[in-house]
Parts: structure tokens; C-alpha cells; sequence
């Protein structure tokens, strides 16, 4: 165990929690919503300092970044523990069980990262994924610092749900963010992940003026796939910069769901809506709809083909189009 960052003493022993926006106020001998910051004696700690559950070299396209180095590897590593309940989870194995962990420093976690490079892969850094990352701040943190020193690339994979000090305080060390935006209710968040909307849209907003950013929204039947709500959410990110690469994913039944998945055509018409004021949209785990390529928003000609994992860059010259010349918001 190791201290926790975040959080303040109360004078009755217990400790409130100020990492992420449910505030938890935790008495002696319990753990917050998270399960992972426990108060001891009056001291919050964390309890899941370098336990790594899952870890992998992954295509960067799996997070998914397809602006971001398109066609490179990253080693993803994920902890245990979550400040969200949202009830399709497909991690929940990691994000609400106890799996089994192994101990990674932070300085071994990096040498792994160059251990790659070294090996020839194309491997730019490391994401911290799979479960949610900020309910593995203090280990993120010190590792993204020590990577950063190092050369490598950060990347979080996140619900975005943090307060903004800890984000804030993180984010010159972290080169990319996917930013999952579940649905553009509150009434959502509330229902089907326990959690509030706003302070997501507030973490998006922060994090877009500090680093590179694409979204994910995961369209679940007939809770948060109405044309209204997807009109929403795509005016937001239009409003902030419509150069955001926006990522429409099928839901498939998973923890607690078990509604059918996602109709094509939710995806098709989903993605039709964006494109009228967003310059990349993008569908996931839907192959058959070939919703991943990324084509040039001035003449169309496509730029980046990708088939499940594999990736051709065909069309760019640096970060502009092969075609016309014209700049495309892409990190090379």
C-alpha cells in the first residue's frame, strides 16, 4: 500500500476522498465507490500501487487512436478498480472482481516499454487501459513521469471522470487521451453507470487544450442511440473542435446487459450525423460497416487504410494529404 494523493483528514478519523467527483467520504477500515483508496487509521491509501492485472502490446488502433501515431504498437497495462458501474462493462473481470496481480515498478514498466523498442516493434510508449486509470493515479503518475523523461509516449484510456485538480496535475506528462463519452444525458449516466455527465464534458474540455484526444461512445439500444442525443453530442464536439476524432462503438451484451446488439444501422446513421459537422468519424467492432478508414477531409481520397488491426498509411506526407496538400490533424 502507499499513501494517497487527493485527499483530506476529517477530525471524527475519517478521510475524504478528492481524486474523482463522487467525493467519497470514507470512515476507518473501508474503501471508497472505487474499492482500490482505502482509509486506515485516518490515512487514505491506495491499494493497488504497481498491481497489474492485464498487459499487453497492443496496436495503438485498439485504444482506439487513429490519429496517433496510426499503424504503431503500445504496451498496455491495466490495474484493478473503477469509479463508474456501468452495466455493459467488458471489463468487468478486472474493474469490479479481484483477478489475480503481478507487481510492476514504474522503473520496470518503462524498461518493458523500451524492451520492445529494442526487440524492433514499433512500440512508442504506454497506455494505461483496461480498467479505469485514474483509479490508478498515484502508479500512472509515477510511471508517465518516468516515461516521459525517457522519450516514451503516455496515453490514458479513460471514462474522463476526475476532478480537475488531479487532472490537471497529470496531464503534462500524457501525450493522448480516448475519452469515453458514454451517452449525452445525465439521466444516463445515471441510470446505467452511477456517475454524472458534466464533469466528463468538463475533463474533455481540459484535456483537449493539453494533449491529443478522441472519443468513444458506445451506443447501447435504445438508451442513449436516439438521432436527438447523437445531435447532441455531436454539436458538443463540433462547438470544441471539430477536428476530434469521434469513435461510434457497437454494444454487444456484456455484465449485467443482456439487450441485443447495436442494429447496423444505428451505427450507419449515427455516423451519417456526425460527418455533417465532424471531419472523422469512425465505427467500432462493426468491420462489416468498414467504418475505420480515414479519408481526407478536403478531397476524400483515403489516407489511412485499416483492416481490423492492420494498418496501411497510404495518403500522407507528414500530416498532409498525399492528394492536395491539404493539413490533416494527425500525429506522425
Amino acid at each position: 500500500m502507499q499513501e494517497a494523493l487527493f485527499y483530506e483528514k476529517g477530525n471524527d478519523g475519517c478521510t475524504f476522498c478528492r481524486l474523482c467527483p463522487r467525493l467519497c467520504n470514507i470512515r476507518d477500515g473501508h474503501a471508497g465507490f472505487c474499492r482500490v483508496r482505502k482509509n486506515q487509521q485516518g490515512i487514505l491509501y491506495t491499494l493497488n500501487y504497481g498491481r497489474v492485472s492485464s498487459y499487453a502490446l497492443d496496436p495503438i488502433e485498439k485504444k482506439p487512436l487513429y490519429h496517433f501515431y496510426p499503424g504503431s504498437d503500445i504496451l498496455s497495462l491495466g490495474s484493478v478498480g473503477c469509479n463508474l458501474r456501468c452495466g455493459f462493462c467488458q471489463n468487468w473481470q478486472i474493474a469490479h472482481a479481484d483477478p489475480h496481480t503481478l507487481y510492476l515498478s514504474p522503473a520496470q514498466a518503462v524498461a518493458a516499454a523500451r524492451e520492445q523498442i529494442a526487440r524492433g516493434r514499433p512500440c512508442v510508449g504506454l497506455a494505461y487501459t483496461y480498467n479505469e486509470p485514474f483509479m490508478w493515479y498515484e502508479y500512472v503518475y509515477d510511471t508517465a513521469r518516468l516515461a516521459h523523461q525517457e522519450g516514451l509516449k503516455n496515453v490514458l484510456v479513460t471514462n474522463g471522470y476526475v476532478n480537475e485538480e488531479p487532472l490537471r496535475q497529470i496531464l503534462p506528462y500524457i501525450d493522448a487521451m480516448n475519452i469515453d463519452v458514454k451517452g449525452f444525458t445525465d439521466e444516463y449516466y445515471r441510470g446505467t453507470c452511477a456517475g454524472h455527465l458534466e464533469p466528463v464534458l468538463r475533463a474533455v474540455e481540459i484535456a483537449h487544450g493539453h494533449c491529443h484526444v478522441e472519443l468513444t461512445t458506445l451506443l447501447v439500444p435504445g438508451l442513449n442511440d436516439s438521432e436527438e442525443e447523437i445531435r447532441r453530442l455531436v454539436d458538443w464536439v463540433a462547438g470544441l473542435d471539430p477536428d476530434i476524432p469521434l469513435h461510434f462503438s457497437r454494444y454487444f451484451p456484456s455484465y449485467r446487459f443482456d439487450l441485443p446488439p447495436t442494429p447496423l444501422e444505428t451505427l450507419k446513421k449515427a455516423r451519417q450525423i456526425a460527418m455533417e459537422k465532424l471531419r472523422y468519424v469512425y465505427i467500432g467492432n462493426a468491420p462489416e460497416l468498414g467504418g475505420s478508414d480515414t479519408l481526407c477531409p478536403s478531397c476524400g481520397e483515403t489516407l489511412i487504410r485499416r483492416t481490423g488491426y492492420r494498418v496501411q498509411v497510404r495518403g500522407l506526407e507528414g500530416n498532409r494529404c498525399r492528394y492536395c496538400g491539404a493539413e490533416v490533424k494527425v500525429v506522425v
